[in-house]
């Protein structure tokens, strides 16, 4: 998923702390993200181990799961046909995400909250 396709180069349409959604864009992120869901991002939230995070690292913006292990920081994504990413250089991150919106169209009856 390329958040940078989607959102064009810009995310400085919004206050630097104020939440914000996002589509989720393909499968990387299956079972938990389906390809189309609205995810509220929250900026304001620390970065944390298990977290779900918008990140920019080698390039590209994408949505990935933060995981750290014996003291490296990975990027997961949670579909197996992806490989996980040892993050080796600088990255920024560009929200948490905090909650994901509720859809009849993908069968989620209600929002999902994922602070911790």
């Amino acid at each position: 998923m390329d958040m940078k396709e989607m959102m064009g180069e810009d995310f400085s349409a919004c206050a630097s702390n104020a939440p914000y959604a996002l589509q989720v864009l393909g499968d990387s992120m299956e079972p938990e993200f389906k390809d189309g869901t609205v995810i509220i991002v929250d900026p304001a939230i620390p970065l944390h181990h298990t977290a779900y995070v918008i990140i920019d690292y080698k390039g590209e913006t994408t949505l990935r799961q933060f995981i750290v292990r014996e003291e490296k920081h990975y990027l997961i994504a949670l579909n197996d046909n992806y490989p996980e990413i040892l993050i080796e250089e600088e990255y920024t991150v560009r929200g948490i995400v905090s909650q994901q919106a509720r859809s009849r169209k993908l069968g989620i009856k209600k929002a999902i909250h994922y602070l911790r």
